[in-house]
């Protein structure tokens, strides 16, 4: 329940829409529901502006189907990441509104229209295999209400390729760079952009990529000032925090 909403049901109980009882039971649930399994935060989106997100890895696809089914007893908007077509199939059977972002492993149910700002978030990948990574990070985004640009395929191998965007990846808000390799992508973007850089590394690489540490390392000692780092493959948090970043 986000802040519009209980005040909404405040001012229900006060016109007489709403009885007292039925307030008590919407907010019974209160700070979290508890389904044994799970407990789910129910006032997160009253502290901090953004609804509880569902992690799907290591969950059964009907743990992920019942957690759902709750949430969609309210009125956000629902995300559901790292999630196996066994998992959306399992969703669908309690809602046809549930979009699978194959790419991005996601699903989303939008139950708000959205209200974008004017300000813009630009994606950026070195390779064509970090792609799944760049589609959480907007999928997340855009479920938040952000306009995303995507700009793919950009990397220093060809770094020729990143200069016909520039113009778009400057107008953002927020930058979020994603690599794997080396990870040198996003020094080289921050020390071409006035705003922030997101640095995503991905665990794309041969053996010496360690599965993402080299790129992680790479980026942590990034020469360029105004670039932070997010965890390897962590789309979803270099989506959010861009959000964060885009609607100060």
């Amino acid at each position: 329940m986000d802040k519009k909403t209980l005040k909404e049901l405040l001012h229900h109980v006060r016109e007489g829409q709403t009885s007292v009882d039925e307030a008590l039971n919407r907010l019974s649930d209160l700070p979290y529901k508890d389904l044994g399994f799970a407990r789910i935060d129910t006032h997160r989106e009253l502290r901090t502006g953004y609804p509880e997100v569902i992690f799907g890895q290591g969950k059964t696809p009907e743990q992920v189907r019942d957690i759902i089914e709750y949430m969609l007893t309210g009125d956000n908007n629902i995300l559901a990441t790292r999630v196996t077509p066994e998992i959306y199939h399992a969703v669908t059977e309690v809602t046809d509104e549930a979009v699978h972002h194959e790419m991005a492993r996601c699903i989303t149910i939008r139950k708000k229209e959205p209200e974008y700002g004017e300000h813009r978030i630009a994606i950026v990948t070195a390779g064509t295999t970090d792609i799944p990574v760049a589609e959480e990070a907007a999928v997340t985004a855009e479920l938040f209400d952000n306009k995303v640009d995507r700009c793919y395929d950009v990397g220093i191998a060809g770094i020729h390729r990143l200069y016909d965007h520039l113009d778009v990846i400057r107008q953002a808000r927020a930058i979020v760079v994603i690599a794997g390799m080396e990870g040198a992508l996003p020094s080289f973007v921050g020390g071409m952009v006035d705003k922030p850089v997101i640095a995503v590394p991905t665990s794309s690489g041969y053996g010496a990529n360690f599965g993402g540490i080299s790129a992680l390392l790479g980026m942590l000692t990034s020469c360029a000032s105004g670039v932070s780092v997010v965890n390897i493959d962590n789309g979803f948090g270099a989506g959010f925090l861009a959000s964060m970043i885009n609607k100060l």
